[in-house]
């Protein structure tokens, strides 16, 4: 029985994905300690071993004392290693005592407290999860003794949570957690000993911590695993024997939490669908919600409020609000949850909006006359007591303070208030009837969400997204699914004879004046820059708003010459300045925006505004196109159709870029297509080779990326920590490492266009880019695919079939830019009255006023970092409206008296159900970049370029449709995604 623990070293240390799996089977008939599960009433566990393993054979993993002479990085990673030892032999603990102390118990009790066939439901995949655990814990323990001599780990996680068996267990068991918590709910009342057996197991434990305390951790595991990696990939040097397992173990991590979301996300759909469904007394209606199960966009309990003539609230009601893909459903609420929650709302709030208005001009009102008796008072001739300037001037600050709480009291009404236009009953002449119903949302930010999903919705009803993409993953049916991206709109650019290139760029500029609900609704904020021109041709940009939900052109300028490329330019930070030794001027212009050119001229624009006054004007000596142009904090790089690289510096004086500094860097013959900055280096593609270009030192380091010399590199996109490449013949694109340089993955994007019958066998790569988790591919038969990757520091490598997209341009997808924005934390704190209509009929403003285009915008800098975001999201259903007390994940430690009752306390609520609250999410850190704080708003949209628009239908080109003048026009298609709230 020695050889177990040996295989089980051999396949941690090889890191294989089905390492430890084949170990297992390899050894089950020969070891002791495993044994076949027993069958008998429990059929669904069927397949799964138990793992019954001593520590005295197998001890837990164990950290030798930190040796001499480590580095700084050595030591933290030695530190996070012990944290996930020390997790980890928590989280087995936990499950250990779920099973030994509730689940053994009350299968033996005698007489019986419940029947196994309600305790089964409850500790669901319990055991399974342990079993993986347990076997993690043995190769954890193997791969900590050898630490100081391999110093990795990474591997071991890719070859232990990348099974299938991995994702059953635990989508199992997530998938049922909410029903678990039911059944214990339920039995706590309807069994009096079940629920004295829970409180003497609490009181019996030294932490006190619940049943439910314990069963929640595995929801919590995968987030705590990932921040754990994070840390250590964060502390880990590049060149690392572990940097890119840990990077490929955070991509596996990931996709696992991705899909148990996906399938949490779809059950709760199915379980609120079957609810409503059985609760409805119109049987058409039931009938039609039960074939639409997946069709659930959003569903949260609003209160729905009437006020009377003076503002005052008349009566309120709370309701469950569903949003499907074409209706939308208000039921009423078990009155039991109902009379409690109104007596909180009450508690809250008693007054509507139109009556805190009136008692605001009133107290204004109070405030004129009390200045006026202040300056009476002042005139007064004698002295009196209380009444003199200083009480005067006291009664003036009483009444500012009370003017100051009103208004916030209005900004937080304002801001939770959902007006909903709902068409009604045509009246007697048969004219269109409307009334408008009103809701009180629980947070500014759930109105956000829901002005913005009704404006989704509706676009999702126009038909070009009925359907809008055709996905692999369901045998080439299409679908129209709310959570893909909706084509936005598609319009005309360039009025003039069509230019033969074009090139487009978000321009990031926050407008202060952009209302509340109309951020919820509009594009990503700031301007769209698109340009082109034809050979020997003058170049021509159009710039486009996006402060709406459709981009509208405001200004057009032309160049000497047809345009090549674009760069956005941010103003350094304080820091970057510093660093490069930079004294910014006063009058620094900052942030501009770069314009290449046929002729070799690279112009610089000022991008505050639409004024676009160029700035700057950077030559190189040959007068050699410009055809692709990168920035860091400290350099510009130009690459140019000779093969060479021309880098600028920033001048000392301004943030302007210095012509006096140019350097040359020749990286061959072929032209220099792309280039793409990592960190300190800029890579740049040259024939089929790229130069990986230290900024600094201009050293250069070139591998081959193609075989055939004749092919070159045309486009490359990088997310975490690899880059993908497509190339000017092929319809291959391959993913590189950006630090080993290592090809991880080559994908035939031909492959995922033969669900639309194309006959096309190859199709050339124009356009790539990643955004959202989605990498998108334009084609030069017009076709757009998408293909999903990860979001974190991880491999962005492609986890999924992908999609095509039904709605297509005539011609080459000539560029797909990506346009994000956040929203401004101020439109969560100041006030939103002038928001005008409140997003009635899902949230449009349809006010076209210049006010938005004004000039009285400030830059936001959230491009400069992106967040890591949610890391898991597990969507739990709450047991609230379920009799009895709320289940709480600690013990009260006020008193012995717990045995009495199980308090619910307010750190328990943060952690399942608020009282005022019936969803929540279990989520990771905050983003670390965003100051932590949990109320980033992300709005994001992608657009792409080419001749004319035509709309597939799933049948091949052959079944598409031309418009705008059979692709003579230039065409932009907008597709936006739903906000990330």
């Amino acid at each position: 029985m020695t050889y177990f623990p040996e295989q089980l070293m051999k396949a941690a240390r090889s890191g294989t994905k089905d390492g430890l799996e084949r170990t297992k089977i390899a050894v089950m008939r020969k070891v002791s300690f495993l044994q076949r599960k027993d069958q008998l009433g429990n059929e669904d566990d069927a397949g799964y071993l138990d793992v019954a393993v001593s520590e005295v054979k197998h001890p837990p993993p164990q950290l030798s004392p930190m040796p001499e002479g480590l580095t700084s990085h050595q030591v933290v990673r030695r530190h996070i290693l012990g944290s996930i030892i020390q997790s980890e032999r928590s989280y087995l603990e936990s499950l250990r005592r779920i099973l030994q102390e509730y689940h053994r118990p009350l299968m033996e009790a005698d007489p019986r407290i419940l029947s196994p066939r309600k305790i089964r439901p409850i500790f669901y995949r319990i055991r399974e999860i342990t079993q993986c655990h347990s076997m993690f814990q043995i190769a954890l323990a193997s791969r900590v003794a050898e630490w100081d001599c391999t110093e990795k780990i990474g591997d071991l996680f890719v070859a232990s949570f990348s099974k299938s068996m991995v994702l059953d267990v635990y989508s199992d068991y997530v998938n049922n957690f909410t029903n678990a918590m039911a059944l214990i709910k339920k039995a706590c009342m309807s069994k009096p000993a079940f629920l004295e057996f829970l409180k003497k197991k609490q009181a019996s434990s030294v932490d006190r911590i619940t049943l439910y305390g314990l069963m929640v951790k595995p929801i919590q595991r995968f987030p705590q695993f990932i921040l754990l990696l994070q840390d250590m990939l964060k502390n880990t040097p590049k060149g690392h024997v572990d940097r890119l397992p840990l990077q490929l173990a955070l991509t596996e991590l990931e996709m696992l939490a991705e899909k148990l979301n996906e399938q949490k996300r779809v059950a709760d759909q199915i379980a609120e669908t079957q609810q409503l469904a059985r609760s409805v007394s119109d049987r058409l209606l039931s009938k039609q919600l039960n074939l639409e199960q997946g069709s659930l966009v959003l569903c949260e309990t609003l209160i729905e409020t009437v006020y009377g003539e003076r503002g005052q609230v008349l009566k309120s009601k709370e309701r469950k609000v569903f949003l499907f893909d074409d209706v939308l459903i208000c039921a009423n609420i078990n009155l039991n949850a109902l009379a409690l929650k109104n007596t909180l709302l009450m508690r809250k709030a008693i007054l509507g909006p139109p009556r805190l208005y009136q008692e605001l001009q009133e107290l204004q009102h109070d405030l004129s006359v009390v200045e006026e008796v202040t300056l009476l008072v002042g005139t007064l001739q004698g002295t009196y007591q209380n009444l003199n300037t200083t009480v005067a001037q006291d009664w003036c600050l009483a009444l500012q303070r009370l003017i100051r709480i009103k208004e916030e009291q209005i900004q937080s009404a304002n801001k939770c208030r959902l007006r909903l236009q709902v068409p009604g009953r045509p009246d007697k002449s048969g004219r269109p009837v409307s009334f408008m119903v009103v809701f009180n949302t629980p947070n500014p930010l759930s109105k956000i969400s829901w002005v913005n999903r009704l404006h989704l919705a509706k676009i999702a009803l126009r038909e070009e997204n009925s359907p809008g993409w055709l996905c692999g993953e369901d045998d080439g049916k299409t679908i129209a699914s709310f959570w893909y991206p909706l084509l936005a709109c598609n319009m005309t650019v360039f009025a003039t004879k069509s230019p033969e290139r074009k090139a487009a760029l978000h321009n990031p500029v926050h407008c202060a004046l952009l209302g509340f609900s109309a951020a919820s609704t509009s594009l990503p904020q700031g301007y769209l820059w698109v340009a082109g021109g034809g050979e020997g041709s003058q170049g021509q940009i159009e710039i486009f708003s996006l402060n709406r939900p459709m981009p509208r052109a405001v200004k057009s300028l032309q160049v000497g010459s047809a345009v090549r490329c674009l760069e956005y330019v941010l103003a350094p930070t304080p820091t970057e300045d510093v660093e490069a030794g930079v004294n910014k001027a006063a009058s620094g212009i900052g942030t501009n925006i770069c314009v290449g050119l046929d002729d070799g001229r690279v112009l610089v624009y000022g991008s505050v505004d639409t004024a676009a006054q160029c700035l700057l004007t950077l030559r190189n000596p040959e007068g050699c196109p410009v055809l692709c142009l990168k920035h860091s904090s400290r350099f510009l790089f130009a690459g140019l159709r000779n093969g060479t690289v021309m880098v600028y510096g920033r001048n000392n004086s301004d943030d302007l870029w210095d012509p006096d500094s140019c350097r040359c860097v020749t990286l061959g013959s072929e032209p220099v297509r792309t280039l793409l900055v990592l960190d300190d280096s800029v890579w740049a593609s040259c024939g089929n080779s790229v130069s990986v270009i230290e900024a600094s030192s201009l050293s250069t380091q070139k591998f081959e990326v193609h075989p055939e010399p004749m092919v070159s590199v045309a486009h490359m996109a990088c997310a975490g920590g690899g880059v993908w490449m497509a190339f000017s013949e092929g319809s291959s694109i391959r993913l590189f490492h950006t630090e080993t340089l290592e090809l991880l993955q080559e994908i035939n994007v031909s492959t995922r266009s033969t669900l639309l019958n194309t006959g096309q066998k190859s199709m050339r790569v124009t356009s790539l880019l990643i955004c959202q988790g989605l990498l998108w591919v334009g084609t030069a038969q017009g076709l757009i695919i998408t293909l999903p990757v990860p979001k974190l520091e991880g491999i962005p490598k492609i986890t999924g079939k992908g999609m095509v997209s039904l709605n297509a341009h005539c011609g080459p997808v000539d560029f797909l830019v990506a346009t994000t924005s956040t929203l401004a934390p101020e439109l969560l704190k100041r006030d939103s009255v002038v928001d005008g209509p409140d997003s009635a009929c899902g949230g449009e403003d349809r006010s076209d006023t210049s006010s938005q285009e004004s000039l009285q915008q400030s830059y936001q800098g959230e491009a400069r970092g992106k967040g890591r975001g949610v890391l898991l999201q597990y969507k739990l259903r709450s047991t609230s409206g379920l009799p009895g007390r709320p289940l709480t994940a600690l013990g009260d430690e006020a008193s012995d008296s717990s045995l009495e009752s199980l308090e619910h306390s307010v750190e328990d609520g943060s952690i399942y159900e608020l009282s005022d609250d019936p969803e929540m999410w279990v989520r990771g850190r905050p983003c670390e970049r965003d100051g932590g704080r949990r109320d980033r708003v992300i709005s994001a949209a992608v657009i792409s370029g080419g001749k004319g628009f035509r709309r597939l239908k799933g049948g091949g080109a052959a079944a598409g449709t031309r418009t705008s003048g059979e692709g003579l026009e230039n065409i932009l298609m907008v597709w936006q995604l739903p906000l990330t709230v």
